[in-house]
């Protein structure tokens, strides 16, 4: 509490502090990252499974209990996860920004910095638009925490510490996003840390992971981000703009690559996996699209199928690009869940070495069938079937082995 309380009122004199201090990840974890991050949790399932969210004509609206329970539990756990992501792509970025590497201090600017944002997770049981404003009041100041803290912690000059916390904000953002989509809907979490091991020793500082492990392979990522990274230093060391520019686009491209560059599939290779007919229903629609920015693409093809009785499915494909690092981090974590509640049922599992994902409303006859092909691409089918093995067999009707072909298509090194 005394930390949290001098972080909030006192930064600029406690940062100091915080650098000075000698401790350890596991250190940081248990005195203080795992109660603050709690709030934030524990405050979302009372106002969604206890108080309720009011909608306007359906009164107030609660999750089940259950699913309550499950869904703070998974936030929380991922939410200690990401703090550790977070501080790999710091540390590796410090060289970038004039910087001195070090995997602890790093770990302390990110722990330390979320304070704000923690706290003000109390603010989820506030109406709703106070409870917003106060929200994005704590995460702003959070930002503002992160650059102060970057110049005594990782020893940036003060002059480069903005263009750090930009960086480092885009990159939470997108990573808290791309997660959030692919297991927000899953109760389960505990094989996230399957196969991890931990080693280290006295002539050693750094942290070793099992390569083969969610943790190793998030390692791994930082190592490969960091070569990109020495690259943007070199390009800054010239003075020319064009090379800087490009440069941070590769460090984007890299970062939510998976340490590749990856250029996402033109809207015409991706139509060609569209068929004219899917589940009997003929097509009556399609659409596809290639959308970038700072060097991150990402391709999306839709299509519609109907009939004359008003039957209708909806398949979409869609390449993530340069973010097919962030995705494959979602199949390396393993997670695998299942809930039933009132006629829903959904479910999260591997199979074939794809990550699959089932919802199916019994009482409207509608679901929802999703599969991650070659960790780059999603096939989703949506829309009105007999059962949700319907819907997964319209999308085994599709050349899925073709697509996971394509997942090194674009990928530069």
């Amino acid at each position: 509490m005394a930390r949290a309380k001098a972080i909030l009122l006192s930064p600029k004199s406690e940062w100091p502090v915080i650098a000075g201090e000698p401790t350890t990840v596991a250190d940081l974890y248990k005195g203080y990252a795992i109660w603050l991050a709690a709030i934030p949790a524990i405050f979302t399932f009372l106002k969604m499974s206890v108080i309720g969210t009011s909608v306007m004509f359906a009164g107030t609206i609660r999750i089940g209990i259950g699913a309550g329970l499950s869904s703070m539990v998974m936030s929380y756990v991922l939410a200690l996860a990401m703090l550790y992501v977070l501080a790999l792509i710091v540390d590796a970025l410090a060289p970038t920004f004039g910087g001195q590497k070090n995997s602890i201090q790093a770990f302390k600017v990110i722990v330390y910095a979320y304070t704000a944002s923690w706290i003000a997770g109390i603010a989820q049981i506030l109406p709703t638009w106070l409870g917003v404003l106060l929200m994005i009041a704590g995460g702003i100041y959070s930002i503002y925490l992160m650059y102060l803290g970057l110049p005594q912690t990782m020893k940036c000059p003060p002059e480069k510490a903005a263009g750090y916390t930009a960086v480092i904000v885009i990159i939470a953002i997108v990573v808290g996003a791309v997660i959030g989509v692919v297991v927000g809907s899953v109760a389960g979490v505990g094989s996230m840390m399957a196969g991890t091991t931990y080693n280290s020793s006295s002539d050693d500082d750094d942290v070793q992971f099992d390569e083969d492990s969610a943790l190793g392979k998030a390692q791994k990522w930082a190592e490969e981000m960091e070569a990109a990274n020495k690259k943007l230093e070199d390009a800054q060391k010239s003075g020319d703009q064009g090379a800087q520019e490009e440069a941070m686009k590769a460090v984007f491209g890299a970062a939510l690559g998976g340490g590749q560059q990856v250029e996402s599939l033109a809207p015409d290779r991706l139509k060609s996996f569209v068929p004219e007919e899917l589940a009997g229903l003929n097509r009556s629609s399609l659409s596809a699209e290639r959308n970038g920015a700072m060097g991150l693409q990402v391709s999306t093809a839709t299509a519609t199928y109907s009939n004359d009785s008003g039957r209708e499915v909806r398949l979409e494909i869609t390449d993530a690009g340069s973010a097919k690092g962030l995705l494959g981090l979602a199949s390396w974590a393993g997670v695998e869940g299942e809930r039933e509640e009132n006629g829903r049922r959904e479910k999260t599992f591997r199979e074939d070495d794809r990550l699959m994902h089932e919802e199916w409303d019994s009482n409207a006859s509608q679901g929802q069938y999703t599969v991650v092909v070659g960790d780059r691409f999603t096939v989703k089918i949506e829309g009105a079937a007999d059962s949700v093995a319907e819907l997964r067999e319209a999308a085994e009707q599709l050349d899925l082995d073709g697509l996971a072909d394509l997942r090194t298509e674009g990928v530069k090194n």
